[in-house]
């Protein structure tokens, strides 16, 4: 497979004005504009009628993490606010966050710290009727600050704790602080498990109704969990895509699951979301992995930035890699792959699973456009011109398009 390192991020650049960027969302999730693209032809709906648009037997593929409260704002001695930004557990080498978020009466994380230097190493405290949180410095690094929190009561789990004194992390984009109103609609209603501390977005459309009504027409769901980090809406500053540092996220799926996509693999798979296509087509690069190396370590199964473009010449067919991912898990005894993917897909990568996916409309020169890249083509451009053209809403509270990928074959 041909390498994206030396692709200059300045390629995938387009102004977008600030009106295209809503900071609230439309008051009913389905009302949103919605772009088709069918690998020729460019059209517009509303999200309501997506069903009309997808292609006959699909199954969508949804990302069911759930957003963390990760903006605890503390006062210090002098009542000068001191923001703690939650970034992920300290050993996230070997603890996914849905598990930190599970901990009683102490935990560590990295963070970010708004106003560091007002934070003389004294110890902070937030607390309401239901609980009292204290956070002290552990060490500070490069780019992040190990904060270890204590609560009490202590039969709180770290879960509740921050949902009881935190605030939803909605993106800066918005120009504004976070409202009581964003705790249920930068949410999807297929929210599960808790962990990430931005939104899967293009999620954000769907309702129960309109779920109901896909599954009615024939079309099949799956889920599975990636958490997503701070770093997905990280832009790239370097010139080139080889000196971005792709972030890692920890994702996992059930064998049960895995199985399922194994036995749609000839019906269209759409993604929902840019989050479900990077960990759908890990799993692919997984099962390339398992299939050369049946006795691979869990740690080894991980999909590095570039293991993607540097595995391509073995790459295998879709059904040999899932097998070979399903042999490994059952041989081992894991009934849930839980790892991390720091896979980077930008052109000329080509799917190996999905046929397309269901997304929002991405900042300039961003990892996510070089993903809507990879799929539609230097047709990316068109589509996004037509998306401004025609005042679709950009980002995150904005509308969504539909994708599909051309045939390979």
């Amino acid at each position: 497979m041909a390498q994206p390192y030396d692709i200059s991020i300045s390629e995938f650049n387009y102004q977008l004005p600030q009106n295209l960027v809503p900071a609230y969302p439309l008051e009913r999730r389905e009302d949103s504009k919605l772009l088709v693209y069918n690998g020729n032809t460019i059209s517009q709906t509303h999200f309501k009628q997506i069903q009309k648009f997808l292609p006959e037997n699909a199954l969508l593929l949804f990302n069911n993490t759930r957003v963390i409260s990760a903006r605890l704002t503390f006062e210090n001695e002098k009542q000068q606010e001191i923001e703690i930004f939650l970034l992920g557990p300290t050993d996230y080498s070997n603890t996914e966050p849905g598990t930190a978020m599970q901990a009683k009466g102490s935990v560590n994380w990295n963070c970010l710290v708004g106003n560091l230097k007002r934070w003389k190493e004294e110890q902070l405290v937030l607390k309401n009727n239901e609980v009292e949180l204290t956070a002290n410095i552990v060490t500070k690094n490069k780019t992040s600050i190990e904060i270890k929190f204590n609560w009490q009561p202590i039969s709180f789990t770290f879960a509740e704790v921050i949902e009881s004194l935190g605030q939803i992390p909605i993106p800066p984009y918005f120009e504004r602080d976070s409202e009581a109103s964003d705790k249920e609609r930068y949410q999807t209603v297929y929210a599960r498990h808790s962990g990430s501390v931005a939104a899967p977005t293009a999620g954000l459309h769907f309702t129960e109704e309109l779920l109901l009504q896909l599954r009615a027409a024939g079309t099949k769901t799956l889920s599975l969990t990636l958490h997503v980090g701070a770093g997905t809406f990280k832009p790239v500053k370097s010139e080139t895509l080889q000196g971005h540092d792709m972030h890692a996220e920890w994702m996992d799926i059930d064998l049960e699951s895995i199985l399922e996509i194994k036995n749609s693999l000839g019906k269209p798979i759409i993604a929902v979301g840019t989050t479900s296509l990077r960990a759908l087509e890990s799993i692919y690069w997984m099962g390339v992995k398992a299939y050369h190396q049946p006795h691979i370590s869990l740690h080894a199964l991980e999909i590095g930035q570039w293991e993607a473009y540097e595995l391509g010449a073995k790459a295998i067919g879709a059904e040999e890699s899932l097998q070979a991912l399903i042999s490994w898990l059952q041989q081992n005894g894991i009934n849930k792959l839980t790892c991390r993917t720091q896979i980077l897909i930008a052109p000329p990568y080509q799917l190996k699973l999905a046929k397309g996916i269901i997304t929002n409309f991405h900042q300039p020169q961003s990892t996510l456009l070089l993903i809507v890249a990879a799929i539609t083509g230097p047709n990316w451009r068109n589509i996004y011109d037509y998306a401004l053209n025609n005042k679709f809403r950009f980002l995150s509270y904005g509308d969504c398009s539909l994708l599909l990928a051309k045939s390979n074959d």
